[in-house]
């Protein structure tokens, strides 16, 4: 789920916010609203595992966090986009905070199942 709407918050970005606001601008607003959207779709999808272990939902977000990058970093690459843009991209001084959104995948199937007292 993660992936059309990533894409989607992209577009957005690109079209609307980057336009509006200026990219410098457009790059926060963009992580932060993604953070909510993947923390939305985990609250609606993480309950469907049920009571687990804190190592069990921290393994969850470390395999989401390893899907995440390597989906990013291929499709980068398979789109002409070299290396070391790919890793600009984790560069939060340059207002991408990317990084955060990586870190917030990671973090967030551990925070639901604290929030959902499943563990």
């Amino acid at each position: 789920m993660f992936v059309p709407l990533a894409i989607i918050n992209g577009a957005f970005r690109e079209s609307v916010l980057g336009p509006w606001v200026g990219e410098r601008i457009a790059l926060p607003i963009s992580a932060l609203i993604l953070c909510i959207l993947v923390f939305i779709v985990s609250y609606i999808f993480i309950p469907r595992l049920g009571r687990g272990s804190s190592k069990t939902y921290l393994t969850i977000g470390a395999l989401w966090v390893l899907a995440t990058v390597i989906f990013e970093t291929v499709l980068g690459l398979l789109m002409g986009i070299t290396i070391n843009e790919i890793i600009d991209a984790y560069n939060v001084t340059t207002g991408n905070l990317w990084l955060i959104v990586v870190i917030f995948i990671g973090i967030v199937p551990f925070l639901i199942a604290k929030i959902k007292r499943f563990i």
